[in-house]
């Protein structure tokens, strides 16, 4: 059995101009997450410099997108892969204090992904659309492939060789959907943890708080559902099948105990 002391931990953190959150960020990260990427993704503040000066390693990604910059951090830790890897926001929304326990669920109870489940600390932590993405893609995802999730948040910590399997392509805010629905299909061992969300620290949301930026949102969301949905369609139609099997199974027992 692995012991989070002794595992290789990373952490990558997408960002674009969060050099103000950034300071209190780091002061947050665990001690015992040994390696951390900030993938600076097109910014024009000084979050590189500052995540430098706190130790971080840099990786330039300046074609935009949440997926995009997560992907250049995973294709950097290729030459020298961890355990383990996590994954959180450099606004300060997310606990970063709250990875320790995260990582530790994962080693005690051998989980492959072990995902935050956002608990806001008031109103302002989750805005609208968030509620509504949130709401939207759990439900597809429910009615789908049969997952029972609760949220979408970027917190998450998982193994590497779990992270491989998953072939992540998304390169912009449907990651952590395409994530949460690849799991599912190569049902890896999932456990959701409630962590405090807070609002951000600085700066403005890369996502529209109006009422486009809702519509916005779920248009996103159908797209990566169906997408999904379409590249798993064999994997789809024979779990449908084996519904029908067993339905028809029951059915057919039930009567013949009737008679």
């Amino acid at each position: 059995m692995l012991h989070s002391q002794s595992n290789t931990i990373a952490l990558i953190i997408p960002a674009r101009n969060e050099a103000e959150s950034l300071p209190q960020v780091f002061k947050n990260i665990p001690p015992n997450i040994q390696q951390v990427i900030v993938v600076d993704n097109g910014s024009t503040d000084s979050t590189a410099k500052i995540a430098r000066y706190h130790g971080a390693t840099v990786v330039s990604e300046p074609r935009q997108g949440y997926g995009q910059a997560c992907l250049a951090g995973i294709e950097f830790l290729k030459q020298n892969p961890p355990e383990l890897v996590a994954f959180a926001d450099g606004d300060g929304s997310d606990n970063h204090r709250e990875l320790a326990h995260l990582i530790e669920t994962l080693v005690s109870e051998q989980r492959d992904l072990v995902l935050a489940q956002r608990i806001p600390k008031n109103r302002q932590a989750l805005s609208p659309q968030q509620r509504f993405g949130n709401g939207l893609a759990t439900l597809l995802i429910s009615l789908i492939w049969g997952g029972s999730y609760q949220d979408l948040g970027p917190m998450r910590v998982l193994r590497w060789d779990a992270l491989q399997q998953l072939d992540m392509k998304d390169c912009n805010f449907g990651w952590t959907i395409e994530m949460q629905i690849k799991a599912l299909q190569h049902t890896l061992s999932i456990r959701e943890i409630p962590v405090t969300y807070l609002p951000r620290l600085a700066g403005e949301s890369k996502i529209s708080r109006t009422a486009k930026g809702v519509l916005q949102a779920g248009s996103k969301i159908l797209w990566v559902v169906a997408r999904e949905a379409w590249r798993s369609r064999g994997q789809l139609f024979a779990r449908l099948l084996r519904r029908e099997k067993t339905a028809l199974a029951n059915k057919a027992s039930k009567g013949a105990s009737q008679i």
